[in-house]
């Protein structure tokens, strides 16, 4: 644990999702156009200490590596007690 005083912090976040296709036609379609995410830090630490923390924490985050580092995604689908097969029509 890094132990540093952090007197303010905000993240934002912009995610551009698309999503294309009917729902009544079964063609439903999303894709991400990317992700931008913006830190605003009030600190009196030396600038490279805030950097070696917004590093760890960047690469401790699940959700930025998921993105990152995309992993394959499995699914599986029971319905009432049965397993139903599953294969997305649009990988």
């Amino acid at each position: 644990m890094m132990k540093l005083k952090v007197k303010k912090a905000r993240c934002h976040v912009e995610l551009d999702f698309q999503v294309s296709g009917s729902v009544l036609q079964g063609t439903v379609k999303g894709s991400w156009q990317g992700v931008n995410t913006r830190l605003d830090i009030d600190s009196d630490e030396p600038m490279e200490k805030i950097v070696a923390l917004v590093r760890n924490a960047k690469g401790g985050c699940f959700a930025e590596q998921l993105i990152v580092n995309p992993v394959k995604l499995t699914s599986s689908i029971t319905l009432r007690g049965q397993t139903v097969q599953f294969e997305p029509e649009n990988p």
